[in-house]
């Protein structure tokens, strides 16, 4: 593989061999993420492990004839990112059939690429949009409506998901997955009618998003060697940003094994170019006890390797303890549930397991507290395992001082970067401002890791829910969260680095650069530290390297990556437009001015031809100016 050109390393060729580097990048402003050396201009990396951190006088012995030199011009170096609650695993499997609008500006953009791509999605197949975006992030500040849909699309059928709260099809996809007058409203859900009965192709969840998820169930899927392309992309497209690990917190339709089988060839085989630590989520309410029974038989935690390994049970442990996300329902009351919840906790702990739960409301958080402590009164919780909660927006104090005497420990995601707006009209901006209650978890000792919960409501990105942790705004530009519930940008860069190891116990080799640790790092095109606050949303990696493995390459580094199959099928949306859809820096306040009144321009002359379809406006003649009849 061809280094870079560089000056005043010269290769050895004596007496090198044996402790040769794989990998040496210099001429860097590398942050370590460790105290003791927090800062360095060089490093090496040698059989995926670092072997130096320091200047180029320190990594100039190991350079040897087959090192692959990276000047790093200069450039922010970090730890590789680990995002400690992403569903990975399922969201590869289909990612190169989804259009994504992570990052897209303005509904009138989101529709052009929804009619380009539905003109070139052959018969049978869909054109989804599943999470990664919010109304609020357009110009538009709205939803698509059935209507466009159907006019972008006549033939082919649409889903379009939006958040935990709604989903938008076009008649297409109603005829595709059978919704009639005569189909009833699932439990929990709502299939909007207009006049006569027939669905509308609005679908709400009320409050639970099951509705939206089934119906997303009945399109095609990818198999076999396409359902390998495609997680391979979606690793390469996580790379881009950065990522160098994952905490997969599984999910609902995401079945074991089979559902894992494509992450586990592609490690057995080498191919994977992202750290996943999985966790394992029971499917069918009512034969959760038999699932976890059958498997905590059959392996233990930390079984695996250090690209692939299980990391405990969740992020439901039973179904009936699990609490909505949808914030423009109100919190759901849920029944009677400790009895068997409290069995499974009983069970794992016995076996060695961890786990993970999923915890909105500070409501549930107490009750499950309650279970741990009656679990621990008896000399039986936490037993040395690892468990925490996930999400926790609403969680009090008293439930954190509960938490941390129980050694529990937290993963936050920016979910309200996406859902801020919603959150704040339920339950007013002082419970805002504390969603979650980040500072106050520090305070308290707790381990607080980071992620974004992508990908079917928060996008990917880590560098949007980085913005998040540190400037309390929403993609909309909702400042939700005051200064004193911010943290600074090295604390949030460590909720995505050191303390995502620490939940997988790596905490020794992962998450910090340092002689020893692995070599995972990302080379930015941007200084996060100091690049203007609204600009972090558009950090990327211009080179990531995961264990000495040079994983995704751009601008100056073009070609230096592996390569990867191409994008297949060959209609596929990713392969036209890629994923997330990279914002353009904002240069200056009126820079960004002009901008936002072109929208706001390009969205009058929308509403007008709007306006003219429906007899509600003439159309336009010559312009009428009456300073000109003066």
């Amino acid at each position: 593989m061809p280094a870079m050109p560089v000056g005043g390393l010269v290769p050895r060729t004596e007496n090198v061999t044996e402790h040769a580097a794989d990998v040496v990048v210099r001429n860097a402003r590398i942050h370590t993420g460790d105290a003791r050396r927090p800062q360095a201009g060089a490093l090496a990396i040698r059989n995926g492990l670092i072997t130096a951190v320091g200047d180029d006088a320190d990594v100039a012995p190991v350079v040897g004839p087959s090192t692959v030199v990276v000047d790093a011009l200069g450039r922010r170096v970090v730890p590789g990112l680990n995002d400690a609650h992403l569903h990975v695993i399922r969201g590869g499997l289909n990612y190169v059939l989804e259009l994504r609008w992570d990052g897209v500006r303005s509904l009138r953009q989101g529709l052009a690429m929804l009619r380009e791509q539905a003109a070139r999605t052959p018969r049978g197949q869909w054109v989804r949009v599943v999470g990664g975006w919010s109304a609020e992030q357009f110009a538009e500040r709205r939803l698509p409506t059935p209507a466009e849909l159907n006019e972008a699309a006549p033939d082919t059928p649409v889903f379009v998901l939006h958040l935990y709260q709604s989903a938008v099809l076009n008649r297409a996809a109603l005829r595709a997955v059978g919704y009639t007058r005569d189909t009833p409203d699932p439990k929990g859900g709502q299939i909007v009618r207009g006049r006569g009965g027939e669905p509308n192709g609005m679908l709400l969840a009320a409050p639970s998003a099951l509705v939206l998820y089934s119906t997303l169930a009945k399109a095609p899927t990818l198999e076999g060697e396409e359902r390998r392309t495609s997680t391979r992309h979606f690793l390469r497209e996580l790379n881009r940003f950065g990522l160098t690990s994952a905490i997969d917190a599984a999910g609902g339709f995401q079945s074991f094994p089979e559902n894992y089988a494509t992450v586990t060839e592609l490690a057995r085989e080498g191919l994977l170019s992202l750290r996943i630590a999985y966790h394992l989520f029971p499917q069918t309410p009512g034969q959760e006890l038999d699932d976890l029974t059958r498997w905590v038989e059959t392996v233990r935690p930390g079984d695996g390797d250090e690209w692939l390994r299980l990391n405990g049970a969740g992020e439901n442990l039973t179904w009936a303890a699990a609490d909505f996300e949808n914030f423009a329902e109100p919190r759901p009351e849920l029944n009677a549930y400790e009895g068997e919840f409290a069995k499974a906790v009983r069970l794992l702990t016995e076996h060695g397991w961890g786990f993970r739960l999923h915890a909105t409301y500070d409501e549930t958080i107490r009750r499950d507290l309650a279970v741990f402590e009656g679990l621990a009164a008896e000399g039986l919780f936490p037993a040395g395992n690892r468990w925490l909660f996930d999400h926790a927006e609403t969680v009090s104090p008293d439930s954190l001082d509960r938490i941390a005497a129980l050694g529990g420990s937290l993963s936050v995601q920016n979910r309200l970067s996406f859902q801020g707006e919603v959150f704040t009209r339920r339950y007013g901006a002082a419970a805002a401002a504390e969603a979650p209650p980040v500072r106050a978890m520090l305070a308290r000792g707790l381990t607080v890791a980071a992620g974004t919960d992508a990908t079917r409501v928060s996008s990917y990105n880590p560098w949007v829910a980085l913005h998040w942790l540190v400037s309390g705004r929403t993609v909309g530009g909702l400042a939700i969260r005051p200064p004193e519930n911010r943290v600074d940008r090295a604390t949030a860069l460590a909720m995505y680095t050191t303390a995502g190891a620490a939940l997988t116990g790596e905490q020794d080799v992962k998450g910090v650069l340092r002689p020893g640790s692995y070599g995972d790092l990302a080379v930015l095109s941007e200084d996060y530290f100091t690049v203007p606050e609204p600009e972090i949303p558009s950090i990327e990696s211009v080179l990531t390297v995961v264990g000495g493995r040079i994983v995704h390459a751009a601008a100056e580094y073009e070609g230096m990556d592996e390569e990867l199959p191409p994008v297949s099928p060959g209609w596929s949306p990713v392969a036209h437009f890629g994923g997330y859809q990279p914002a353009r820096p904002a240069h200056g306040a009126g820079a960004r001015q002009a901008e936002l009144l072109g929208e706001a321009v390009a969205e009058s002359g929308l509403h007008h031809r709007w306006r003219v379809a429906r007899g509600l406006a003439a159309e336009q003649g010559a312009p009428f100016d009456p300073c000109f009849l003066l």
